[in-house]
């Protein structure tokens, strides 16, 4: 008894469904079938004020100002949500809704998908089968149109189609769960080597402190010896100074004799330069009509016509001929100073030793290191440097200093860049971490494209000769996109989608810097889907990737997901 009162009730509600469905007029959704209820009186959809009778809907005649009262017609088409036209016989009201209502004509498309077709499609002759495969939209048989129902096949290959799509979305789905994955994994390895570096920081540190120290030390204890062994040249302060003053004369005059080399050559192409422009001036076509060959023109006219310095003093350059010459020529014997047998300092020191005995000489020898260093600690006495340079000790010393510092540094270095690489935008879920230096290429007429995630995009000739530069990665942006997409779903749909920007690639004769926005779109792998020439140098490059599945890179169109 209860399975008979279902199925009674469900015998009602089909019937009730049915009911509805005929009296919906033509072209009319489900979603505005409210509208088109009452069956004597039809208040127009966006102008409620506006009343008709239910017979003019459909009547081919544009009454509502909205075009509502026309579902199923072209009678409105005029019409548009982007730019309003006021319908003819209606008098121009600022209180009056003149913008379209309806989204268009409804397919049922029984067996497929429902769709809309714009109004200016409705009756034209042509049999819309990619949107209203029912053929409905050509219920007049305008020109002896009559559009057949392929909703069976056409759903049918849709469906196979959509399933290898659904697979293929399943299919970048694991695919960006393993460059998450991977992605998590080398941030990981960041990581732990910023903990690493750190702990090698801290020990380099105490490192270098230590061997400053050390150094320190053995400066100190060097600067206490005093040793003469047999045979050794005696070196007085003046001596001393003699010696430094001639090492830096010599400098400056190979410097000043460089640097004259370099002036004469300077003038030399100055010169060349000025008859290359001179002759170029005098033999250009001025009736071409080039206006970079004119300004270069004007430029140099205007740089001809101003003052020149002259040639040069003839005086001032025998007065740096005679600075040139050697010491002996000016007057100046270095070795007569350098020769010179006056005392050391510590001579005396040395003859009063000889008489002591060995442990008195010891002892008092040390005790004249220490009085010794400690006089130049303090100022009173001046640290006079060897005749060899700094001992071996002091050297080993430095180097072990310099050695450390250097290995700090690296370290230092090495750290600041893994922690920029750690706050860089590497999009959702770091996942373009894992693609970074990776690249992908296609073929596209004369050239083949290609782009490295992250780094760069390149354009190469097929033919040979050298790549050019698109641009340089800069940073990941979100963008805008409302596109049609293709039959194989290559393509960016409509929606928010990520991009990479790249700027600053090779410069554009008479034009800018190339630059190239990669827009990326959900996809079972890397592939570069099409790439246009927005403007001159400004590139545009569709790619599909799965890194961008599931997070705004998917794509919706028509109430379907696509990949």
């Amino acid at each position: 008894m209860r399975g008979t009162r279902s199925l009674v009730v469900l015998k009602l509600a089909l019937l009730t469904l049915s009911s509805a469905e005929a009296n919906r007029p033509r072209g009319v959704s489900p979603e505005f079938a409210k509208y088109y209820k009452d069956p004597t009186t039809f208040t127009c959809i966006s102008n409620p004020s506006v009343h008709l009778p239910a017979s003019l809907v459909n009547d081919d005649y544009c009454d509502c100002p909205d075009g509502s009262d026309e579902p199923g017609t072209s009678a409105c088409s005029y019409l548009s949500p982007l730019s309003p036209i006021t319908p003819p016989d209606i008098p121009n009201n600022d209180n009056i809704n003149t913008t379209i209502a309806l989204p268009g004509f409804y397919c049922k498309n029984k067996g497929h998908l429902p769709a809309y077709v714009p109004f200016t499609n409705v009756n034209d002759g042509v049999c819309d089968y990619d949107t209203c495969c029912d053929g409905s939209d050509e219920w007049a048989g305008v020109g002896g149109t009559k559009c057949e129902d392929k909703c069976k096949e056409i759903g049918k290959e849709w469906r196979k189609n959509d399933e290898a799509r659904q697979k293929a979305l399943g299919n970048a789905g694991k695919r960006r769960k393993d460059l998450v994955a991977e992605a998590g994994r080398l941030r990981k390895e960041v990581e732990d080597r910023i903990q690493s570096l750190t702990t090698q920081i801290e020990g380099s540190e105490i490192k270098v402190r230590n061997l400053e120290d050390e150094l320190r030390d053995v400066e100190r204890r060097e600067k206490g010896k005093i040793v003469r062994g047999s045979g050794q040249r005696k070196t007085s302060r003046i001596n001393i100074l003699a010696g430094l003053a001639r090492q830096r004369i010599d400098e400056l005059r190979d410097t000043l004799i460089r640097v004259r080399q370099e002036r004469n050559s300077s003038k030399d192409r100055v010169k060349e330069l000025e008859a290359i422009l001179s002759t170029f001036k005098e033999e250009y076509n001025p009736n071409f009509n080039d206006e970079g060959v004119k300004r270069a023109v004007r430029s140099w006219e205007e740089y001809a016509a101003r003052d020149k310095p002259s040639d040069g003093d003839a005086a001032h350059d025998r007065d740096l001929d005679a600075i040139t010459q050697p010491d002996k020529e000016n007057g100046l014997d270095w070795d007569e100073w350098e020769d010179s047998e006056e005392s050391l300092d510590v001579d005396v020191l040395y003859k009063f030793e000889e008489y002591l005995p060995v442990p008195l000489r010891t002892w008092l020898d040390q005790k004249l290191r220490d009085l010794r260093i400690w006089a130049i600690e303090n100022g009173m006495l001046a640290d006079r440097p060897s005749d060899s340079g700094e001992s071996r000790a002091v050297s080993d010393a430095r180097n072990r200093l310099e050695s450390a510092q250097k290995e700090l540094k690296d370290n230092t270095d090495s750290i600041n860049t893994h922690r920029e690489d750690l706050a860089k935008d590497y999009g959702p879920d770091d996942v373009f971490r894992a693609l970074k230096g990776q690249c992908v290429s296609t073929d596209s007429g004369e050239y083949t494209y290609e782009i490295c995630f992250l780094d760069k995009t390149t354009q190469k000739p097929k033919k040979g000769g050298g790549d050019t530069g698109m641009g340089n990665f800069v940073r990941l942006e979100t963008i805008f996109v409302d596109e049609d997409l293709p039959p194989d779903g290559k393509g960016l749909g409509s929606g928010q989608r990520i991009a990479m920007r790249h700027e600053n690639g090779q410069h554009c004769w008479n034009g800018p810097n190339r630059s190239t926005t990669v827009v990326l779109a959900c996809a079972e792998k890397e592939e570069i889907w099409r790439i246009v020439e927005e403007e001159k140098c400004v590139y545009r490059m569709e790619v599909g990737t799965p890194a961008v599945c599931e997070i705004g890179g998917g794509r919706r169109e028509k109430g379907r997901d696509e990949l």
